[in-house]
């Protein structure tokens, strides 16, 4: 249940994201390319620090909160959103996993905007499959010189630090994480290429081409890099993409919610056909289906409460819920939302660009599969960094609940 506290901050982001980022979609959808002016405006809120603990600077606000940042960006535009929750994902391996002194020394700059994170684990050859990494880091003296390519690394082209994964030997122990900066040499991007959605927000490759760091670039130990990539997608990935997906999901339902209103069929609104109430009916319920699961979930990371499954599910549920209501809102549409410039066509592109990262619906429906199937056999992410993902100070407390429904549509979607 979200706070007065909580209500306050999602004023704030809708604000912005109604005066900052609205006015940039149509130069985003018609040039393609990638909103590096977009990016610094969302960092320098210091929303990526939202979850980063107060002594580094960070808001210690919990993942709630975050929720609620992404959401509310992504209702405007999914792009905006991308790049929110990209970047706390880039956060989860430094805040989990980093030394006291990598701590020190990234997690200020990430909170005041300064840098913004990635996290750089699949590669074209494996996907989902985080064992078949085979970019590889191998030891030079004091030094790791990494050779490969990632590719789909969310803020690719806007990120100031990488969050490696690769292959320093063989078996599941094989694989380890490094900070890299962006700007070492041999770190590489490839150009822009332009996708069915999220436009402006970059998910591209990178190439690590004789990149050397020193082995205080390790985050965790040697042969940690599984776990990094499993607990940074379980604890802040699931978590974020629900969050991106909820906002899209609002805005279809009040796009319909307009046409309904303002399109005449026989003389009378649309919305007067039963057959289109019926829809937006469905909508609605999925709409509030997926955030009362998405909250639940991320509540309980805030109290430090085991909750990998319900993490899990809530973008399992969060994506699928959400493509067949932006199914249905093409159909109310009708041939209006064909035209690539419309509101429609720009959420259906959107929306199919969150399905796959952090794993798609059948990765997230075997893995929920194999919790039950195999209680135990993997790790408890949210139970191990418990005291980690606690919220921090009154974003902790159980204050007055607000009174706003918050699960209310208000009003057209822009």
């Amino acid at each position: 249940m979200t706070t007065e506290l909580h209500e306050q901050l999602r004023r704030t982001v809708r604000d912005f994201a109604d005066e900052e980022v609205a006015p940039r979609i149509a130069a985003m959808e018609r040039d393609q390319g990638v909103d590096r002016e977009l990016a610094s405006l969302i960092a320098a809120q210091g929303w990526i620090g939202v979850t980063i603990d107060p002594r580094w600077g960070g808001m210690g606000a919990g993942h709630e909160a975050k929720t609620i940042i992404v959401e509310e960006l992504s209702r405007v535009s999914a792009a905006a959103g991308a790049i929110a929750q990209a970047s706390q994902l880039g956060v989860a391996k430094i805040a989990l996993f980093g030394s006291e002194e990598q701590q020190r020394t990234w997690l200020p700059a990430i909170a005041s905007g300064s840098v913004l994170p990635t996290i750089a684990v699949t590669e074209a050859g494996s996907g989902g499959h985080v064992l078949g990494i085979r970019s590889t880091a191998r030891r030079s003296g004091s030094h790791y010189v990494l050779n490969g390519r990632k590719c789909f690394v969310g803020n690719s082209h806007v990120g100031g630090l990488h969050g490696v994964v690769v292959r320093t030997s063989a078996g599941s122990r094989g694989l380890t994480a490094f900070l890299v900066e962006a700007d070492r040499p041999g770190v590489t991007l490839e150009p822009h290429r332009p996708r069915l959605g999220l436009r402006g927000f970059s998910f591209g490759t990178i190439r690590f081409d004789e990149v050397k760091v020193p082995a205080s670039a390790i985050a965790g130990e040697v042969g940690d890099g599984l776990a990094v990539a499993y607990s940074s997608s379980t604890l802040y990935g699931r978590a974020n993409l629900a969050a991106v997906a909820l906002g899209v999901h609002h805005a279809a339902v009040a796009r319909v919610v307009d046409e309904a209103a303002t399109r005449v069929r026989y003389s009378k609104p649309l919305g007067d056909l039963p057959v289109i109430q019926q829809k937006l009916g469905q909508m609605q319920a999925r709409l509030e289906s997926a955030r009362a699961l998405a909250y639940a979930a991320v509540a309980q990371l805030d109290r430090g409460q085991p909750c990998d499954g319900a993490l899990i599910a809530s973008k399992h549920q969060a994506v699928t819920l959400l493509l067949k209501s932006v199914h249905q809102g093409m159909e109310v549409h009708a041939a209006d939302a064909l035209y690539a410039d419309s509101e429609m066509a720009r959420l259906l592109r959107d929306s199919w660009c969150i399905e796959p990262p952090a794993g798609t619906s059948d990765i997230q429906a075997h893995r929920l599969a194999m919790g039950l199937l195999h209680p135990g056999r993997h790790p408890d992410w949210s139970a191990r960094f418990a005291d980690k993902l606690k919220a921090h100070g009154a974003w902790a407390g159980h204050g007055a609940v607000s009174e706003r429904p918050v699960l209310a549509v208000e009003g057209a979607a822009r």
